[in-house]
Formats: structure tokens, sequence, C-alpha cells
């Protein structure tokens, strides 16, 4: 029968005693205010004394894949999502919805509010409302315990992870499996078929009971999920949210879940959340013409320790064939071992086959011969950091392989322009800055030389997509966007442990604000003797700035971090941080030697301090262009560096606090930096001239 257009982007068509609502808003058939009147449309449209049962599937490959963020920017407008759940709940006739794709926050929601639920063998479920600083809004906290239990909800909407349609299918979130994966006749007749012959009525699960959980075993559960969930302050009001489900009825319990979703969508974590989202998809480049990024096949990776291991892993997981090289027997077997025993891992935890851990290693082509080089399509350097070793190699490297094989560096702090330099056609030349462990960290720095080209830019995020990683373009620069944001954080920490600050109070402060991890705690897990050896090549420079010498203290008092058992703290066989009085010892005599008083230091100065710090720093490298977009800082420091990400970033904060509060905090910033001392910090001078503020 023929379809009717029943408003916006919503088609309603009648297959004998079935009736079609498909919602057709590519890509992803979001849901927006004309997804939801075509909903309300077509559910009034429909002949219900000739129709037995209607059909909620969505065009293309999803149902919903959830909402349209940027309807959270404004009022709600009606008709909303919970009128839409409730219409389709309190439909005379049974709805069976077709959940396939992703289908997931408020197309969950649609799909709870039907009476059958059915599922594509690929589907995948979910309720990712607290990623993005909500919860569900539109009944799911409150059906989805009635159709899988409270635990398993609890697990579900407080983590917000989806989950497989097998999985869901096993606990009864999904009716039945469909055979049908693709989208095609096949597919549509299968659903007809199982539409035609229901006749199991109304089933809203509103009316379900919700099975009874002993309270404190949902307590500590909830409090393990919370644990978990990286301080995002909406996991919390999810798990009270949820668990109201057993004590409240469905009406007061969806009542008080609207109303909480309410508050938090205006919340500033909401809008942080919403903020990098949008940032995370827009593109990190764009050329000034069209260009065709390179096809990349094969790729080298040179040097086999833990960070080349790590990179050969990465690019072995999304499907490339990867030589790794290395000059030392002794450490190529390290490195190739090091990958089995990660992937090895991934097999024990279920995560992966070991039929699948086998083409992994299959594809992986260990050698000490630098002429393995030859034919590949990009070669990704990752040996010591020295610039004449880095130049060497890669002099020897353009004499081997083709003349457009990409050359890419995994430097920190080298000036890539010196090693592109001694290279035939250096537009090739980039750098591409992995994060330990480069397996599992998402951040991907792409370095643009003076002589990278555009295509070869266009190719390195192509890469990073296949990778799955957040990548940022940036400019050749010491430290390029991450380290020096870090660098600056660091030193201002240390500006507070000589003023009176103890590591473990600094640290607790900022884990406190939300970093994974405090700066000393992060120190001592790196190692300490790396960041020793580069101040003692800049010695000569000191006088420039304010210097604190209490780390070349620990570090010469043999602490050099976890591998010595000693640090900042003290490490046991559970290696677990212990604060060390020889530590306090230590700082303590360094004030002394330089005259300073110690004092107290509450959270939120230290809080304060450190926050500005990269505020400032990341004002100065808007300034000297070494990134183009400012929400590419806060891309890095959330990805790289365990910056909350439901605070959005120091450059969205520092939008929040306006001009002239920010332009105050500064200069703060720069007295308290300087407290005490004939000089202040040479980096804090310059920044309010930033034209972002």
């Amino acid at each position: 029968m023929a379809e009717a257009r029943t408003g916006g982007q919503v088609h309603l068509r009648q297959e004998g005693a079935v009736a079609v609502i498909t919602l057709d808003n590519p890509p992803v058939n979001s849901s927006t205010d004309a997804v939801r009147r075509g909903i309300l449309a077509a559910l009034g449209r429909i002949d219900v004394q000739r129709t037995t049962a209607v059909v909620l599937t969505g065009a293309g490959q999803h149902l919903v894949a959830g909402a349209d963020l940027h309807e959270l920017e404004n009022e709600p407008t009606e008709p909303t999502l919970p009128q839409v759940t409730a219409a389709l709940a309190g439909f005379p006739l049974p709805l069976i919805a077709v959940v396939k794709g992703h289908t997931l926050g408020g197309g969950l929601e649609l799909a709870l509010a039907c009476d059958v639920r059915l599922a594509t063998p690929t589907a995948m479920l979910g309720l990712p409302e607290v990623s993005v600083g909500v919860i569900p809004g539109a009944g799911g906290t409150q059906r989805l315990p009635r159709a899988v239990g409270l635990p398993k909800a609890l697990e579900m909407i407080v983590s917000g992870k989806p989950i497989a349609a097998a999985e869901a299918n096993r606990i009864g979130l999904v009716d039945e499996l469909l055979t049908a994966s693709e989208e095609g006749a096949a597919l549509q007749a299968e659903i007809l078929a199982y539409a035609n012959r229901y006749r199991g009525g109304k089933r809203p699960l509103a009316e379900r009971d919700v099975a009874p959980v002993e309270e404190a075993s949902l307590q500590a559960q909830a409090q393990r999920l919370l644990a978990r969930s990286r301080g995002l302050p909406a996991a919390a009001v999810a798990a009270e949210v949820v668990m109201s489900a057993a004590k409240s009825s469905f009406a007061e319990a969806v009542a008080k879940e609207r109303a909480h979703f309410l508050a938090l969508r205006g919340s500033e974590p909401a809008r942080a959340l919403r903020y990098l989202f949008f940032a995370e998809r827009e593109p990190p480049f764009t050329p000034t013409r069209a260009v065709a990024p390179r096809s990349l096949e094969r790729v080298s990776v040179i040097g086999a320790g833990t960070m080349g291991s790590g990179i050969a892993l990465c690019v072995l997981q999304v499907g490339y064939t990867v030589d790794l090289l290395e000059r030392s027997a002794a450490a190529l077997e390290a490195g190739v071992k090091r990958i089995a025993q990660e992937l090895e891992g991934d097999v024990e935890r279920g995560r992966m086959t070991a039929e699948r851990r086998d083409e992994l290693l299959a594809r992986l082509r260990p050698t000490q011969e630098i002429q393995a080089v030859v034919g590949t399509d990009l070669v990704i350097e990752a040996i010591v950091e020295d610039l004449d070793i880095k130049r060497a190699l890669f002099a020897d490297l353009a004499g081997l392989v083709g003349e457009d094989t990409l050359l890419a560096t995994n430097t920190s702090y080298l000036d890539i322009d010196r090693i592109a330099e001694c290279i035939a056609n250096p537009a090739r030349v980039l750098g591409l800055h992995f994060f330990s462990p480069a397996q599992r960290m998402a951040l991907l720095e792409v370095v643009r030389c003076k002589t990278t080209s555009e295509q070869t830019l266009s190719t390195a995020i192509q890469f990073s997509r296949r990778l799955k990683k957040k990548a940022i373009v940036v400019a050749n620069s010491w430290g390029f966007v991450g380290n020096r944001l870090y660098a600056a954080y660091r030193r201002q920490c240390e500006f507070m442990l000589e003023e009176g600050a103890s590591p473990e109070r600094i640290d607790a402060a900022l884990e406190a604000y939300g970093f994974a991890m405090g700066p000393f705690k992060v120190a001592d897990m790196s190692g300490l003797d790396i960041a020793w050896r580069m101040r003692q090549q800049t010695m000569a420079t000191r006088q420039l700035r304010r210097y604190v010498g209490i780390p070349d203290l620990i570090c010469e008092a043999g602490r050099l971090g976890r591998k010595t058992g000693k640090g900042y703290y003290r490490y046991g066989e559970d290696k677990r941080p212990v604060a060390d009085p020889e530590v306090a010892a230590i700082i303590d005599l360094y004030r002394q030697e330089q005259g300073i008083e110690a004092r107290a230091f509450a959270d939120e100065e230290i809080q304060q301090r450190a926050l500005l710090a990269l505020i400032n720093e990341a004002l100065l490298l808007l300034d000297e262009g070494v990134c183009q977009r400012p929400a590419d800082i806060d891309i890095a420091l959330v990805h790289g560096y365990g910056f909350p990400r439901w605070r959005g970033g120091p450059l969205f904060i520092a939008r929040q606090m306006g001009h002239e509060r920010l332009l105050a905090a500064l200069e703060w910033l720069a007295e308290v930096s300087g407290k005490g001392h004939e000089r202040g910090d040479a980096s804090l001078v310059g920044c309010r001239y930033s034209p972002f503020v």
C-alpha cells in the first residue's frame, strides 16, 4: 500500500492488518521535534478497526540513535519525548519496535514504550545519557528496571554503556532476535510475518512490578558503579532515580525522573559535555583545496620499546599489516612478547577470541632489517629521543621507501623541522605523537611541519579515524600542545609544593576536582628520571623563570618513582602510593635553605591555581598559532591527561568566566606565582592580549 507522510520525517503505510510507522531522519534517525510530531500524527491516522498491530521502525541502519543534542540548548517544546512515549504506551493496539543499528537514549525509550521489541543481530541498545550530563527523561529509568531488573538497569544507566542484541535478548530487553541483519526485503518480510502472527495483546512495561532486590546489595552495586563513573554528576542522580523504581509508583517515579532531567539539562556539566561531544565530531583539519588522502595498507613501526610496541598493537587492531623494526634482537623479542601478552590478556578477559589474537599476530612482521620498510605506505619512528639519531634514521629511510611514503616521528619534544630538512620531498614528513599506552590512550597529536603538505595531513587524519583516535592538528613547537600544557600545570603545582603544600595534599585536591590522578602520582608512575634529564639540559636558562629545586632533590635521593619503589610516595607490593616522611623532610630542608616559610593551602586555591595555569598556557598556545581551534586544547587535556570531561576543559571554563573575571584571575595567578621571589613566572607575561578573551 502507498506510504503517507505524516509530518516531518515520519511515514505511515498499511500492510494488510499491520500498520508500519517508519522514522526517516538521516543519517541516524535522531529524535527531533519533527520526528516526535510525525509519530503522534501517524498514531492518529491509524485505522484501529482494520489494524491488529503497529510496527515502529527506522529507515536505514538505525531505529533512533539518540536525541538531537542541539535541542538541549533550548527550552523543551511540545510534543516532548515523554508525551510521545506515553502515547505509544497508551495506544489501544500492540506496538512492535524494531531495534536495529544503534538504538540509544530516546530511541531505546521509544522502544521501551512499545509492547514488543524485536532486534537485528547487530543491534546495540543503551541509555548513555549520563555521558552528556543528563539522565533518561522519557521513562527510561522506570521502564528498563521493569524489563531487565534493577541491577542490570542500574548498570546500564549509570555506566551509560550499550549492550549487544544477543545480551539484550538474554536478559529480556528484547523479545525476539531477527535472523536478517541487513535492511532489505528479507528483514521487512520477517518483521511483517511476526506482526501478523502476534496475538499477545498490550504488554506495557509501566504495569509490570519491579522484581525485589536486597537494598544493601543494590546500594553496594551503585557505589561501585559511581566509583567508576569518574565523577560524572548525572551518574549519582541516575542511580537515585533508577533505585526509586522499587519504592514509588510508576507515575511518581517518572515525574521525579523528568524533574531531574530538566534540572540537569541546563547545568554547567551538561553544557560542558555537549560542548565536547560536538567539538570531537568536528573535522580537526580542513584543507584549503580538495585533496584526496593517500591509501595506506602497510605500516612500519621502528622501535619495539613500550611506545613502539604499543603503536604497533594499536595499528594491528584496526586491520593493517605492520612491520616492527628493532636493531637489538633482545629488544625486538621483548616488544613482540609485550604485544602477545597484551592480546592474551584480552583473550583471558573475554574481549577477544583466540582466533582473533592469532589473526592479529599473523599480520605482525618483526625484523631487525631496515630494508623491510621497502614498499611500506607509512613509517612511524618511535626510537630514542635524540635529534641526531632521528635525523640519521630519516635520511636512511628516505633512500629506501617510495617518494610518497609518509614518514612520521613520535617525538614528544624535538624539532621535527630539523628532522625533515635532510629529506627529499619533506612534504611527506610529520609528527604522529601517540600517548602511552598507545593502544589505549585516545589522543593523537598530528604535528604539521613547515613543509608538511595538506595531502599528508589529510592522510594522517584519515589514519587517525581508522585508529579511533581523537586527533588534533598542531604546529611544530616545543611540547606541541599536550606536553606543554602539562608542563605549565606541573610547574604551578611545584610552586605550591615549594610554598607549603604537600604532594599528597595537592594530589588529593586535584583528584577531588575531577582529575583522574594527581600530578605527583602521575610523575611517579611515569618515572622521575626522564624529566630530571630534561631539566639538566636546560640548566643554562633556569634564571629566566622561577625554578623549584625539589624535584631534583627527590631524584638525587634515588627516588625515581614506582619503578624504584619510591618517588614522591613510597610503594609497597600492592603498588599503592603511601605518604613518606623522608619526602616531607627533603621538602622541609629545601624550604629552610631557601628561606621560605611554609603556609597552609585550601583545596580551592590549589584547584584554582592549577586550572588558571592551564588556561594561561592555553591562551599563549592560541596566540602563537600552535593550534587552530580552542576546542583542540580541551580535547587534548580530556583525552590525554585525565582532565575531568564533565568540566569541559580549561578554555571552556575560561569562556564561562567572562572577560573581566578571567583577566583578574590571570593577574592574581601572576602575582602569586612570583610571590616571595625577585622574579615571577615568565610564561605568565602577555596572556591577557590573547584574541580569545
